[in-house]
């Protein structure tokens, strides 16, 4: 396959940035999206130039590292992770356009990399539970219903990639936060910091600097594992309950986000 490749490159996040053309020929329809960076890199350093820089780790579709722009779409054509998209989505002579997640909250460190460790914070801030549930047998002699179980591991399978971050116009991680809240708030190990979980979640989402959701559900439809938007609907029931519960608490003297 001959290619003609489009990628933005960026020296570092003060750097205006702006695209740069590449030219690739013989690549393989069965090598990986980041098999040809791989090769693209090779060529450029064999050049004398500096390579493109882009994350990857397990390149499995399981870690959630990799993530990049395709051709306007997040992650390219089809359902998986970068790193699962393969050559043949793609036909000879093709160009490809090549860009980094785009939000303010994902600032770009160096050409297709960017900061997301304001999803870490999000989790830090009320992504735990401290209940003592002793040994995995212990834990398992807790008996959950079917259907919990299958809401919490809708949440759970949430990789963090950031997909539904770079889809949305309003760069809302709202699906992001929404599957860290709903997948423990469905169990009963959850239960204990229910109410404060959801409103610092939410709140550090919105000191992030993420948006707000567009309801379009660009962000479903653009998820590696098929996390689905009903899991910001019971996150918005969590907050607006919290919020209740705490005001309720306020006027009768009562302590903040007891269950």
């Amino acid at each position: 396959m001959k290619l003609t490749l489009k990628i933005w490159r960026q020296k570092n996040a003060k750097d205006a940035g702006g695209f740069k053309s590449y030219k690739l020929d013989d690549i393989s329809e069965h090598s990986s999206f980041l098999e040809m960076l791989d090769t693209l890199n090779q060529q450029i350093m064999n050049s004398g130039d500096e390579p493109i820089v882009f994350e990857s780790d397990c390149r499995e579709g399981i870690c959630g590292v990799c993530g990049l722009v395709i051709n306007g779409v997040p992650h390219g054509p089809g359902r998986g992770t970068t790193c699962q998209l393969h050559m043949r989505s793609f036909k000879d002579g093709d160009e490809i356009t090549i860009e980094p997640w785009r939000a303010d909250a994902f600032p770009i460190m160096k050409d297709l990399m960017v900061d997301r460790s304001a999803f870490d914070r999000i989790i830090q801030s009320g992504g735990y539970i401290s209940v003592n549930t002793g040994s995995a047998r212990d834990a398992n002699e807790k008996l959950i219903p079917q259907k919990d179980i299958e809401k919490a591991f809708d949440g759970a399978q949430c990789i963090g990639c950031g997909a539904c971050v770079a889809a949305c116009k309003n760069a809302s991680a709202n699906l992001f936060t929404a599957a860290k809240v709903s997948h423990l708030v469905v169990l009963p190990q959850g239960k204990v910091e229910r109410s404060e979980r959801v409103i610092n979640m939410v709140e550090q989402h919105d000191k992030e600097g993420f948006g707000s959701c567009s309801n379009q559900t660009e962000c479903e439809a653009v998820c590696p594992v098929g996390v689905t938007v009903s899991n910001i609907s019971r996150m918005n029931r969590e907050y607006a309950r919290a919020k209740v519960k705490n005001f309720f608490n306020a006027t009768r003297g009562g302590d903040k986000c007891k269950k």
